[in-house]
């Protein structure tokens, strides 16, 4: 397994991953609809992908299997979207592995290799325990920041270094 930038090439793969983590991650904690629905776009989310990797200006890794074209997981950091006094200039858009990879390191992993030690936030989805759990493990700590999202409320999480 390694860890590299995402290609343009990828972007089909990336797509799959991402539609199969967000199931894996969130099963439970939104309506089967969402997950029916996001699959029915495939072809745009590819798209998607391939602009994204293409334009910037959010780094997105990947994290490859020994079977090239196997993705393991991924995660997006860029300039922070917010404002706020003392927030971090650093944000974590996305980190996701498939759930055959929980507890093995690999989630830590790709954090170290898209933030290092930087400071950070994120937003979170409320409710996902282990995410949460694993970033507060990781130094991140809510900040009491919400927002309304069509899939749910997220809470804002933070870490200074």
């Amino acid at each position: 397994m390694r860890i590299r930038a995402a290609v343009v090439d990828d972007a089909e793969a990336l797509t799959d991953l991402h539609l199969d983590v967000w199931e894996e991650a969130y099963a439970g904690l939104m309506p089967d609809r969402i997950f029916t629905e996001r699959r029915s776009l495939r072809s745009a989310r590819v798209d998607r992908w391939r602009r994204n990797i293409e334009t910037g200006p959010i780094s997105n890794l990947v994290a490859e299997a020994d079977e090239p074209g196997r993705l393991l997981g991924f995660a997006s950091i860029g300039p922070a979207r917010d404002v706020g006094p003392g927030l971090p200039s650093l944000e974590l858009s996305a980190l996701y592995v498939r759930s055959e990879r929980y507890g093995t390191g690999l989630g830590h992993a790709l954090l170290e290799a898209a933030v290092g030690g930087s400071a950070a936030y994120l937003w979170v989805l409320d409710g996902n325990q282990r995410a949460s759990a694993f970033y507060e493990r990781q130094g991140f700590r809510f900040d009491g920041e919400t927002k309304a999202d069509p899939v749910g409320i997220e809470r804002r999480m933070v870490r200074d270094c």
